[in-house]
């Protein structure tokens, strides 16, 4: 198993998590580790809780860290039980955590896994084999005109969601949509060439929102932000790397939340909410990759990164 995945914003987050020697730390998205490597090194006394619920992930940072194996511990598990699966353990308080909300390079670039239009492959996108039932196959061969659209739209913006659903529909009477060319086919049938030509992928918005519903990605994850957040111990960090508005906004909205004290309407005379103010945001708007990572790893360029301490 060839696991490549090049951490996206790597000396930011490990800035912006601030990490203490002896810190609790946890790492909701391990991947191929290459985070949690970096975290790991920095630690002398402090300990490491690192989640996926990707099988091949577990398998490939367990050999990554391998060498802090003292000081790591890894959890097969989706990283909305992260909260859960923690206080299982013990554990209460935590210095800082991290979440990378984007697929891995060996998600992408592995066709059989089904996540990309640039490598032919089965439609799958799962990225727990084991546990999740539904498929992309099951989704564009069975799902109605209607769903189709809803998903795309909510999922993934796609102007063309009309099209693209009817396409599909058409396509299937004939013949099930089997593997990920195929439906590419499909979708850059479905919209203006022009539109084909200028995105940069045509089918991107439409693998995404696929693969968002497969994974169930976008619900819960303001609870495990807020969960996460109110575990943190004073002067501990939360790094949140986003890759697409829908997430980014959900993070936003509950930094923002979290960070504000009255909510009382403005002309309400006296405070009568007792809301206050948790976290402070270390900047005003997200941090961006640079110039430099943007051109040498193309998946950081839609990256943002949104950081919060607790008060």
């Amino acid at each position: 198993m060839d696991f490549k995945h090049i951490p996206v914003m790597l000396n930011e987050v490990l800035d912006g998590l601030n990490i203490k020697e002896d810190g609790i730390y946890v790492d909701c998205t391990v991947g191929g580790g290459g985070h949690s490597f970096e975290i790991a090194k920095r630690l002398k006394g402090g300990h490491l809780y690192a989640f996926d619920r990707d099988e091949d992930a577990i398998e490939k940072s367990t050999q990554t860290l391998k060498e802090f194996a003292d000081k790591v511990t890894l959890i097969k598990s989706n990283y909305k039980q992260a909260p859960e699966k923690l206080k299982e353990l013990g554990i209460e308080k935590i210095d800082g955590f991290l979440i990378d909300l984007g697929v891995s390079s060996y998600q992408i670039d592995t066709g059989e896994r089904g996540f990309s239009f640039v490598h032919d492959g089965p439609l799958d996108m799962r990225m727990d084999r084991q546990e999740a039932t539904t498929t992309a196959k099951e989704i564009v061969n069975e799902f109605s005109y209607e769903d189709l659209v809803r998903i795309f739209q909510t999922y993934g913006e796609e102007e063309f969601a009309k099209n693209i659903a009817k396409h599909i529909v058409k396509e299937r009477e004939q013949n099930p949509i089997e593997t990920t060319f195929q439906l590419r086919e499909i979708i850059e049938n479905s919209i203006p060439k022009k539109v084909v030509f200028s995105r940069g992928g045509a089918s991107k918005k439409v693998f995404q929102a696929i693969r968002i519903y497969v994974n169930d990605e976008l619900d819960g994850l303001d609870k495990l932000v807020e969960q996460l957040v109110d575990m943190l111990a004073p002067k501990g960090r939360g790094c949140i790397l986003t890759f697409h508005s829908l997430e980014d906004r959900i993070v936003k909205n509950v930094f923002k939340f979290a960070s504000t004290g009255c909510i009382c309407p403005p002309r309400t005379p006296i405070c009568i909410c007792g809301h206050k103010a948790s976290i402070t945001l270390t900047n005003r708007k997200p941090i961006i990759a640079t110039e430099e990572e943007q051109k040498t790893n193309s998946r950081s360029t839609c990256a943002k990164l949104r950081i919060a301490e607790k008060l």
